[in-house]
């Protein structure tokens, strides 16, 4: 009988990316899934009324189930900002940013597209739901808050994501339980988020909802997308200043 033990290879550019797709895919379905199908946010009709908790819990359940499945091959990204924050924090390649972020923004086009192909048969086909799905401010905003406000809420959130995220999956973190304080942390911000802002904290989401949101979701997508790579960017430069300052001890 033969001692050799099986290796077991590196995940290839192509494996990386397909995870990145089908983990952005199921992020975006269930969340906006929820939204369009279980919300209930207009008195319930239509709906299960799972309300903002409920959203809160698929957009945390997405993004635990996504990272258990697909990061270990493709690191679960599903997020343009992770994906330049880790960056940032010398996480992650440079090179491969451009195409995670392609294949991210692709995986959350089609998920819509399909929610779109689901609600075109049913009985209270309105594609407008999708412009209530996207991220904004003063009209888009579920409490009529204002651009200052989305704009503050949606940096500060995912620069919080970002900081448990490169905590969590440090040398010195428990292995095993990132993916469920990533989802959990999402929860938590998302129910502090959504009135505000409809918490995206992710481009590649804001981009597949606006798609079919209209002309004032395509007006405020800039918001969803620089806020939340600057709350990426500067939460990823703090953590590489204060605790991830290695080799500094060196003789």
């Amino acid at each position: 009988m033969s001692d050799a033990t099986t290796a077991v290879e590196a995940p290839s550019t192509a494996q990386k990316l397909t995870a990145e797709f089908i983990g952005t895919f199921i992020l975006v379905f269930g969340v906006i899934g929820t939204v369009v199908f279980a919300a209930g946010f207009n008195g319930g009709e239509g709906g299960l009324n799972v309300g903002f908790l409920g959203v809160s819990l698929a957009l945390g359940l997405t993004v635990v189930v996504g990272a258990y499945a697909f990061g270990p091959i493709s690191g679960g990204h599903f997020n343009p900002a992770v994906s330049i924050g880790l960056a940032v924090a010398g996480k992650f390649s440079w090179k491969a940013v451009g195409p995670y972020i392609a294949v991210q923004i692709l995986g959350g086009i089609l998920a819509t597209t399909v929610l779109l192909g689901i609600l075109s048969a049913g009985p209270k086909f309105d594609i407008v739901i999708f412009t209530g799905a996207s991220t904004g401010y003063d009209q888009l905003s579920p409490g009529n808050y204002g651009l200052g406000s989305v704009f503050l809420i949606e940096t500060v959130a995912t620069a919080i994501f970002l900081f448990v995220i490169l905590g969590v999956t440090s040398t010195r973190a428990a292995v095993g339980f990132a993916p469920l304080a990533i989802g959990l942390t999402l929860t938590l911000l998302a129910l502090i988020a959504i009135p505000v802002s409809n918490a995206s904290f992710n481009p590649a989401r804001s981009i597949a909802t606006a798609l079919y949101g209209g002309g004032i979701a395509w007006s405020q997508l800039w918001v969803s997308i620089v806020a939340p790579i600057l709350g990426a960017v500067i939460a990823a430069l703090i953590y590489k200043l204060v605790f991830d300052r290695t080799k500094q001890l060196a003789a």
